[in-house]
């Protein structure tokens, strides 16, 4: 990053600390009318939602007389108020959003708005950008954010130029709370289990003593040997093999702490648990002055079992190739702190917001499997990895009211990172046939035996990733007259991102002077010192490579990757609009506006042994025009048209031609340099009819083309690697009902009872044109750029990760005099693509299926004191992970797929 960059974004940070507008809904006596996603229960606590979005005095019209947001929004929004999210009982805010219309949820919190993949969503805190600490992910994964630091969520789906020209599917912007209305202090546990896991077999590792805190204790701390040699040799593109034996050979021996070699075998695995406290304040300051603290901290702790299957064959084959099982134990241990403070001056809002959050995943696996062409042999696969991805970000957030003025300011620093040290595998076969040690579990440490010995061995591995992203920005509203408002603006960011993936594979071989003798032995003992090293195979992994292999053999070491070993990357974009809304009447709304935007990206392989061909850059500005107009022809019926361009980049993960391992899939993915953007024309109509009170009905329909949209698809080395398809187009439509049934009829007993009933469906169908239009794809090892498209896509076949039905059902018994509710929800989506393959194989789907939950929440009071009940049931009907294929001869083969079990959980918060 430049000065000049660093400067820009310290001078907007100083400038008055910057800051999205702050929404409030403004009349007191108007009706509440619910959100598409989740309807509002009537509780005084819910008359205000708090919005921070940049330029939101424009997207929110404040002068109308009923306090929806979105209702009252001059674009296409839903909105889940604190209370909202409550309901649905989700631990994380992606749980959460999953509830919303055409929203769904793939993978670890990665949020696909209607089909559309998580490239093309933008997720913002408080207005602004967040980096994610996954490189799997553009945007930080949804489900590290707990829903109780969250006092808003917005999903925008039409596009409006105050937001960043990133904007496929839809904006996801979360809003921490700022001042609280009076103190309060919130002790919250809960415990939960799940079929699968809770009280059943599983496996784990050691580690360190701290790692049920999700922070090692030193354990994973390289050693000083090894660190230097994994940064000098960067720079200077020494090899493993050019150093001295016994410094390899030092290298080596660090490589293996017994700490993480040995697989432990738990007969009952534990409860999950969960604790957390949170405490706020607000004081008057002078006359017109309100200052507010809030803070948070919370930790959870939870094992999660599977049982996956992985198969493969090929596209004519009735037989598998390849067919295993593998056992996969994970503790995933959330930590979470949030600080905030803001500060009321009249009409003028200041906030200071502060998130650290961190999710590690400890995985532990023991895998079986056989592969056709090596029948009889079988082998055994270990795995114990530790995998840490953290944010840490700050910002400053105002609002300046000046009467017909309003100017926002922002800006704001963020930090991830993710580690994955001391990850490592082992394989062992068991050849079943009359050689020596056949009937036993081997590794072949010099790894030149028979064909399916020379699969085994040990795989250690290394990789970090850092990013840092610098922002700020300002808005300026300015009122030309009653009906006439217009905003202009101005955004910067600045990411940089580096990353680094080491592997090492170490192999034996006879040492002739190992007795330092200085005379070695006579040839002719070879053969009995491989016996003992075919010997020294059959131990475990704890001792496979003891001290004793190091002083009788040498070992030596094989680096996997090591023309890629390190990637910066680097996005910085200026963007500059305006907007002008237009209000002749309060049932007549046109804002449109145009947004202008510059951005330099590059992806860079790093040291002296790399290829400077992998490197990528490109640069380029859009104009991205946007339109919408909302019209009420009738009371309470209100229609919506919106028009606009917008724009999708390549994620650095899929430029950087280097190998990320997800914990996730168990899969590799790596980027292609030769990407493009993405550019789409979105067009939506939305008709909706308020029938009253938290009831109401609309239905929309959406059209979206998009020029070189960017696929996943299954390369030649067997990892997930990524394309531009020529042209998509996508187009469906949204049906959404809520109704609220008064059960006052039923009796006194039910005077203060309601029913809440939602229905919101969405039907969406995709399409990719192919060809032999030329295509550039990565191989593995070099760009090449005149692939045939048709090789990797089927012209019709959808877009991946977009299904063509999703369903959300939900009923809601409630009190409205006290807390009490009884909530069950069903969810369902139908298959959708994963990735592509190629080599005559159907794409890779998943079976997303039905899902049953059920949350009930009971408030009490004991002796004054406020607390709240939680019970939960998730995934009733036992709903399986399904991702499969089925080739030409009917064979179904699975490569993800595993049975998930029902979980159940208590929770008691109390709050003084």
């Amino acid at each position: 990053m430049t000065t000049g960059k660093h400067l820009a974004g310290l001078l907007l940070l100083s400038t008055a600390l910057s800051f999205p507008t702050l929404v409030r809904a403004q009349d007191d006596a108007a009706a509440d009318v619910p959100q598409d996603g989740l309807p509002v229960a009537e509780d005084a606590a819910e008359d205000d939602v708090d919005i921070s979005i940049p330029g939101g005095d424009t997207i929110i019209v404040t002068g109308r007389v009923n306090r929806d947001p979105t209702r009252n929004s001059s674009q296409v929004i839903s909105v889940l108020s604190a209370e909202q999210i409550e309901r649905t009982g989700d631990g994380d805010i992606a749980g959460a959003l999953s509830r919303v219309t055409g929203l769904s949820v793939v993978g670890s919190g990665r949020v696909f708005v209607r089909g559309l993949g998580d490239r093309y969503s933008l997720a913002m805190l408080n207005g602004l950008p967040l980096p994610s600490p996954e490189p799997l992910s553009r945007v930080v994964p949804l489900d590290i954010f707990p829903t109780n630091v969250i006092a808003s969520s917005l999903v925008q789906k039409t596009y409006s130029p105050n937001f960043p020209g990133e904007f496929g599917g839809g904006v996801i912007n979360l809003t921490t709370r700022a001042v609280p209305e009076e103190s309060f202090l919130s002790i919250s546990g809960s415990v939960s289990g799940e079929t699968e896991t809770t009280f059943q077999n599983g496996y784990d590792y050691y580690g360190s003593g701290s790692d049920w805190t999700g922070f090692d204790g030193g354990a994973r701390t390289l050693q000083p040997l090894l660190r230097n040699y994994l940064e000098t040799s960067i720079l200077t593109g020494e090899s493993i093999g050019s150093l001295p034996q016994s410094r390899i050979e030092e290298i080596a021996y660090s490589l293996t702490p017994r700490n993480f070699t040995t697989l432990q075998v738990f007969d009952k695995l534990r409860p999950n648990f969960s604790g957390g406290i949170t405490a706020g304040t607000a004081f008057d300051i002078g006359d017109d002055q309100r200052l507010g603290l809030v803070v948070t901290g919370n930790l959870s702790n939870g094992y999660r079992n599977r049982t996956i299957l992985r198969q493969s064959a090929g596209a004519n084959e009735t037989t598998y190739s390849r067919n295993g099982v593998d056992r996969r134990t994970d503790n995933n241990i959330l930590a979470n702190a949030l600080f905030s403070a803001g500060l009321e001056m009249g009409d003028h809002v200041i906030r200071w917001t502060n998130l650290f959050i961190r999710d590690t995943v400890k995985q532990s696996q023991l895998g079986a499997f056989t592969i056709a062409d090596l029948d009889p042999a079988e082998f055994l696969e270990q795995n114990t990895a530790w995998y840490s991805r953290q944010l840490m970000d700050t910002q400053m957030v105002g609002e300046f009211d000046f009467g017909v003025v309003d100017v926002d300011l922002r800006g704001g620093f963020a930090r991830t990172e993710r580690k994955a040290p001391h990850n490592l595998s082992y394989t062992y076969v068991r050849t079943n046939d009359a050689t020596t040690y056949g009937d036993v579990y081997r590794v072949d440490l010099t790894g030149s035996g028979q064909q399916a010995l020379q699969r085994t061995g040990l795989i250690a591995s290394f990789s970090e990733l850092s990013e840092e992203l610098w922002f700020g920005g300002i808005d300026v509203s300015y009122e030309l007259a009653d009906t006439i408002q217009t905003t202009v603006g101005y955004a910067y960011s600045d990411t940089d991102r580096y990353s680094t993936r080491r592997a090492f594979q170490p192999r034996a071989s006879v040492d002739l002077d190992f007795l330092g003798l200085g005379q070695p032995l006579d040839p002719a003992v070879t053969p009995a010192l491989l016996q003992i090293l075919e010997a020294a195979g059959t131990r475990t992994t704890s001792q496979l490579l003891n001290a004793a292999v190091y002083n009788m053999f040498n070992v030596n070491l094989q680096e996997f990757g090591a023309t890629t070993p390190a990637f910066g990357a680097e996005l910085t974009i200026h963007g500059a609009y305006g907007q002008l809304q237009w209000s002749p009447s309060s049932t007549f709304t046109v804002q449109g506006g145009v947004r202008y935007e510059t951005a330099d990206q590059s992806s860079t392989p790093i040291g002296a042994a790399s290829n400077p061909a992998l490197g990528r850059t490109l640069s380029n500005d859009y104009f991205l025009p946007a339109a919408t107009v909302t019209w009420e022809p009738v009371p309470d019926l209100q229609l919506r048209f919106s028009g606009s361009q917008t724009i999708a980049r390549p994620q650095f993960r899929e430029l950087v031609a280097q190998v990320y391992f997800d914990p996730e899939t168990n899969r590799g993915y790596e980027g292609n340099p030769a990407l493009v953007d993405s550019e789409l024309l979105n067009l939506e109509a939305r008709a909706e009819y308020y029938l009253g009170r938290q009831s109401r009905v609309s239905v929309a329909g959406f059209y979206k083309k998009i020029d070189n949209p960017i696929e996943a698809f299954l390369n030649g080395t067997g990892n997930i690697s990524y394309a531009n398809a020529p042209t998509a187009e996508l187009y469906g439509g949204e049906l959404d009902a809520q109704y609220t049934v008064d059960l006052l009829g039923l009796g006194d007993a039910f005077a203060s009872k309601q029913l809440l009933l939602l229905a919101n469906y969405t039907y969406t169908q995709s399409s990719v044109s192919a060809g032999d239009e030329p295509i550039a794809v990565f191989d593995g090892t070099n760009v090449v750029p005149n692939f045939r498209a048709s090789q990797i896509f089927d012209d019709g076949s959808p877009l991946v990760g977009q299904s063509d039905h999703l369903v959300n059902l939900q009923v809601s018994f409630e009190d409205t005099d006290q807390l009490q509710q009884l909530t069950v929800l069903t969810s369902y989506a139908s298959t959708r693509t994963v990735f592509r393959s190629q080599g005559g194989l159907p794409d890779v789907i998943e079976k997303p299926g039905i899902n049953l939950d059920v949350v009930a929440r009971q408030g009490i009071t004991i002796g004054g004191v406020e607390m709240e009940l939680k019970l939960e049931g998730r995934n009733l009907l036992g709903t399986r992970h399904q991702e499969y294929q089925i080739n030409s001869a009917g064979l179904r083969i699975d490569s993800n797929t595993y049975d998930v079990g029902q979980s159940f959980s208590a929770g008691l918060s109390i709050t003084f």
